[in-house]
């Protein structure tokens, strides 16, 4: 019987857990926190996003970084499988917008506890405030691991599951890049991922707390202002952690590549204002896109439903209905009441101006800023609000088929430690079971 230690009590970790223990190895995993799945508790405003109900070739195309790598672990446990073990453990699921699958209960601690009775089960025990500091090796093949610096323990495969750097909150410091990097691997530069944007323009304060639905958004590459250079935080957070290599000018280079005016991501939905700048399902999905030392642009467009002269029709029936009203008492209609403020201000139209007094060109100009509100992108809101971690342990270095380090025998990597990350919707918990359930199943293998 194969004796596997699984680093980390999230997702991967313990589904990792799951498939090893029922190919009958003996599995402990190590957890630092006081208690399994915190980022899971958190996930999906604390409903937790199992996974997604698309099919998977719908599911790779969400997959913003490698999904060629994936396919082993998707293939061999997608969406149904992952549904399946929930259902056939007393957790059942619905499925919602967008396909996203949840717990009827809407609660993520149903999947977290669900999760840890079935370990329970397996006799798989959870180590809490267990931090494994080091992995030793003897000829390139695991032999055993160091917890909270002082205890020893032999084992015949390590399964590091530590996640990203996203939410340090919920444990995750970047102990896995370590691991990777002492193995002898090396990493893609993280980067916060599903992560709110920062913008340039005061009014969008004015907004806050402003949920906007139906509304489609584009971001583009920009010319670059100096001026405007703001060195993103994510910057030093990233510098901190001593586990990465330099980007080797990568940034540069796409900034010499990208041209102005091209669209990098469009989208339609819901998303949301706050004191920083913008956030939301829209937001964190056009997140994805951005890459650092580029500038970008957010072009909103609040009526997408309406071709401009549909729009330009419309303004004319209100105005003319209300013709003796003024500009300001004649937006209700078309804008929340919150943004009508700005969009008066912005505009450049007196709020007391007589609705029949208004030109054509002035017309014009408010149709522009309903279809095309630009707000200017300062940077991301950093790992401490990023859903997950773009980059991580390089996948060239990880067989595929396995999870194995092609580096070190016996060393398994799975979740978001690796270098993947999708877009929102539960895509990103599915490459954490996906990933796990290869990795376990692999690591208890006999040879």
């Amino acid at each position: 019987m194969k004796n596997i230690a699984v680093i980390g009590a999230g997702a991967a970790g313990m589904m990792a857990a799951v498939a090893a223990a029922e190919s009958g190895a003996k599995v402990t995993i190590y957890e630092k926190n006081e208690k399994a799945g915190k980022k899971i508790y958190i996930t999906g405003k604390g409903r937790c996003n199992v996974t997604n109900n698309a099919d998977t070739d719908m599911f790779f195309g969400n997959v913003c970084r490698n999904p060629k790598f994936l396919y082993s672990a998707v293939y061999a446990f997608d969406h149904d499988s992952v549904c399946d073990f929930f259902e056939k453990n007393g957790c059942h699921l619905k499925v919602e917008r967008g396909d996203r699958v949840f717990p009827v209960s809407d609660h993520s601690s149903d999947i977290i506890g669900t999760l840890v009775r079935y370990l329970q089960r397996l006799h798989v025990k959870i180590e809490y405030k267990s931090e494994v500091t080091a992995i030793e090796y003897k000829d390139d093949t695991v032999v055993s691991i160091t917890v909270n610096k002082k205890e020893k323990i032999p084992v015949d495969a390590v399964i590091v599951c530590t996640g990203g750097i996203s939410y340090e909150s919920t444990g995750s410091t970047g102990d896995g890049y370590r691991f990777a990097r002492k193995a002898g691997h090396s990493l893609s530069q993280p980067y916060p991922s599903l992560v709110p944007l920062e913008v340039k323009e005061p009014w969008v304060k004015e907004l806050q707390g402003l949920s906007l639905k139906n509304v489609s958004v584009k971001m583009v590459v920009c010319e670059d202002d100096k001026d405007d250079e703001k060195g993103p935080a994510n910057k030093a957070e990233i510098k901190t952690l001593g586990v990465v290599k330099k980007d080797d000018g990568a940034a540069a280079k796409k900034k010499k590549k990208s041209k102005a005016g091209k669209s990098v991501y469009e989208g339609f939905g819901e998303m949301l204002f706050t004191h920083f700048g913008i956030s939301g399902p829209l937001i964190l999905t056009a997140s994805t896109c951005y890459e650092e030392g580029i500038k970008y642009q957010i072009h909103l467009n609040l009526k997408p439903a309406l071709t401009r002269d549909q729009l330009d029709k419309r303004l004319i029936r209100d105005f003319e209905e209300g013709n003796k009203k003024v500009f300001k008492n004649i937006l209700g209609g078309l804008f929340p009441a919150k943004l009508i403020p700005v969009m008066i201000n912005l505009s450049g139209i007196a709020p007391d101006k007589k609705v029949s007094e208004i030109s054509k060109e002035e017309r014009m100009k408010l149709i522009n800023l309903t279809q095309d509100l630009v707000m200017t992108v300062t940077g991301t809101r950093g790992f401490n609000e990023a859903i997950v971690t773009k980059g991580g342990v390089n996948v060239k270095e990880i067989d595929s088929s396995t999870m194995e380090s092609k580096f070190r025998k016996g060393l398994y990597f799975a979740g978001e430690v690796l270098d993947l990350d999708a877009v929102t919707g539960g895509f990103n918990l599915q490459i954490a079971w996906s990933t796990g359930h290869l990795a376990g199943l692999c690591a208890a293998a006999e040879e």
